[in-house]
């Protein structure tokens, strides 16, 4: 059978790109806080990764600190914050949160005090875009990186959150990226590695795929590589529409990611339709990554002011670069199929 993988909001294939940083990576034998000539290599290696994400997200390397992923930089910049938030963001955020704020029903965050609040600049559920207000104390920009333009200098966020394997780069790698002048107290102590911001020998190999998975990312963007993903992920919603005219697509009124699609037929569990699309092809999900094993409904949803039924319907079909056309017409024909199926038991 061949296989379509429509699941990138929970993680983006590797680049060929990063596979060749990382491999070359691999031959540097030195530690990267040695001064001998080997260390300098190696510490040559994590500079120009900090330089090539700085300048994909628009912010200056001094600013970046690499982490084992976005869930630790979540942490070292929130263990000692006294914030607020709304149920929409992702788990790593919202469990140090006051999770207050509200969200409506297109899933748009009202912040009245930026300073004292987090609000993510996009959604990994229903992929809407959040207008990020100035002064922001941090904001996840896990999945808009790499998808939309965006950069921190224009922002005016504090903090910012960054992961790897979002944009094709690998797993267990990803950032914080803080405005110079702002202490963070480090949880993990050492070497006083990173700045002195997280002590610990660096990842250099997976560092260096971040870097050059950034880079790429920028090029495609400016490429408009995005903008035909949109094209396919906006007729492949209106496929799904005439097949199902009770489908409710969520966030679909606001800005959303390029890729993201997040839809639901009240009553049909999202966990069935993903096992249902697993076994006829289809990598989809039933919500984020980190929860989406979990047979509950989507808090995200929750948040937006959906009943538990509804919540529980929704499954996620987010694009790449690679999907095609033709992989569209076989997913919605897959789904069309077991729709039919569920409506006819239903009646």
């Amino acid at each position: 059978m061949t296989r379509a993988y429509m699941d990138w909001n929970a993680t983006a294939p590797l680049r060929p790109e990063a596979r060749d940083a990382m491999i070359a990576a691999m031959d540097a034998v030195g530690n990267p806080s040695s001064v001998h000539a080997e260390g300098r290599i190696a510490t040559g290696i994590i500079e120009k990764a900090r330089k090539q994400v700085s300048d994909a997200f628009g912010a200056s390397s001094a600013d970046i600190a690499f982490t084992s992923g976005a869930t630790e930089a979540a942490a070292l910049s929130l263990a000692n914050a006294d914030i607020v938030a709304a149920g929409i963001e992702h788990d790593c955020v919202g469990a140090w949160a006051d999770n207050s704020l509200k969200a409506d029903q297109d899933g748009i965050v009202a912040v009245d005090e930026p300073a004292k609040s987090t609000l993510q600049a996009a959604n990994s559920e229903t992929g809407v875009l959040q207008d990020l207000p100035a002064g922001l104390y941090l904001s996840d920009y896990v999945q808009a990186f790499g998808k939309t333009a965006t950069a921190f200098d224009w922002a005016d966020t504090t903090i910012g959150l960054l992961s790897a394997h979002k944009l094709g780069g690998p797993k267990g790698v990803g950032a914080f990226v803080i405005k110079q002048g702002v202490e963070i107290i480090p949880q993990i102590k050492g070497g006083g590695q990173e700045q002195g911001r997280r002590s610990g020998t660096e990842n250099i190999v997976g560092i260096a795929g971040f870097g050059a998975a950034a880079q790429a990312a920028t090029n495609d963007l400016a490429n408009g590589v995005w903008d035909e993903v949109a094209e396919l992920r906006d007729y492949m919603e209106d496929r799904i529409a005439e097949v199902a005219p009770d489908a409710i697509f969520f966030g679909k009124g606001v800005k959303r990611l390029p890729n993201t699609s997040n839809f639901a037929v009240t009553g049909w569990k999202g966990e069935t339709q993903v096992m249902q699309m697993d076994l006829a092809g289809y990598a989809i999900s039933a919500g984020s990554a980190c929860s989406s094993g979990k047979v509950k409904a989507s808090k995200v949803l929750q948040a937006m002011g959906f009943d538990d039924i509804t919540a529980s319907s929704a499954i996620r079909v987010s694009l790449g670069p690679t999907n095609t056309k033709d992989e569209i017409d076989g997913f919605v024909s897959a789904w069309g199929k077991a729709y039919t199926k569920y409506r006819a038991k239903a009646a």
